[in-house]
């Protein structure tokens, strides 16, 4: 019965955001389709094709007079599928909080279309460049939507997770029409099971491994215990040991596979942990609106 109250409470949370918004679009056809869609916009066009993100925004929200805390997440998908449905329900929730919060998509190949790429390109990089101009245009337009910029808080699941760490702490693989004056650091990471894998060693300019630092921003990791990408997770955790890189939050479920946020229960009990470690660093305030 409790996980029945927290889901009626989300999809109280859920609809309010969308009469705020004006966008009841149910855009269908993967995780959290059901959730209402946020309000489109297109940050930048790649590959002859416009990328888009939904932004969803707090309640009464008045850009000229807001400079609430800020949320980009990239949904997840192996590098080539995947939909913005994936966060609509965590956007929603923390606009509900008082943030200005952001879902964004990124060019994804087939792997048919990865091999015609040009040399010294692959799916896994295109997709970085991408979500490295989904943050700075995102920042760079975080007065109009009424956010403050140097609090901004970066994340993603799976794909979505190595796309958004890679785009943050590798300085490489920028669009050259991105403006280079709009720094992409977070404040902070969510990341749910992010794909890391040892392939990636051979390309160091998306491997994890290769870009990490002692100032890593404060950071929240959900992984199921029975999950397949965990090994590409602990060798990442292991070598952010060696470095004494102590701002990890890690929250292991047992018994779960990948992607076992996406369902309830654990999607509430995500949602309340990410809420309660971002009340923590000072970047929300009070009990979370779902128990």
């Amino acid at each position: 019965m409790e996980y029945s109250r927290a889901a009626i409470a989300l999809w109280w949370i859920l609809s309010g955001a969308a009469l705020a918004d004006g966008n009841t679009q149910d855009r269908g056809g993967s995780i959290g389709a059901d959730a209402p869609a946020g309000k489109p916009y297109i940050y930048k066009n790649s590959a002859g094709k416009p990328r888009g993100m939904e932004i969803f925004f707090p309640p009464n929200h008045d850009p000229a007079k807001s400079r609430a805390p800020g949320l980009i997440l990239f949904h997840g998908g192996n590098w080539n599928g995947g939909s913005l449905a994936q966060f609509r329900i965590a956007c929603a929730y923390f606009a509900s909080r008082g943030r200005v919060c952001a879902t964004a998509n990124y060019r994804m190949l087939t792997k048919a279309e990865a091999k015609k790429l040009p040399p010294g390109e692959s799916r896994k990089r295109v997709c970085v460049t991408d979500a490295k101009s989904a943050i700075r245009w995102f920042k760079q337009h975080a007065k109009e939507l009424g956010f403050d910029p140097a609090r901004l808080v970066v994340g993603g699941a799976s794909a979505g997770g190595h796309i958004s760490a890679l785009a943050t702490l590798n300085p490489a693989l920028n669009d050259p029409a991105d403006p280079k004056d709009v720094a992409i650091r977070p404040v902070a990471f969510l990341w749910f099971n992010p794909a890391f894998s040892p392939e990636d060693a051979n390309d160091p300019e998306i491997d994890v491994q290769r870009h990490l630092a002692s100032d890593l921003p404060p950071t929240l990791v959900f992984f199921g215990d029975k999950d397949s990408w965990k090994k590409g997770w602990d060798a990442v955790h292991a070598k952010m040991r060696s470095m004494d890189i102590n701002a990890v939050e890690l929250h292991i479920e047992p018994g779960q596979d990948h992607g076992f946020f996406n369902n309830d229960p654990f999607q509430t009990m995500t949602l309340i942990a990410a809420d309660r470690f971002l009340t923590r660093l000072g970047l929300l305030s009070g009990e979370p609106l779902i128990q």
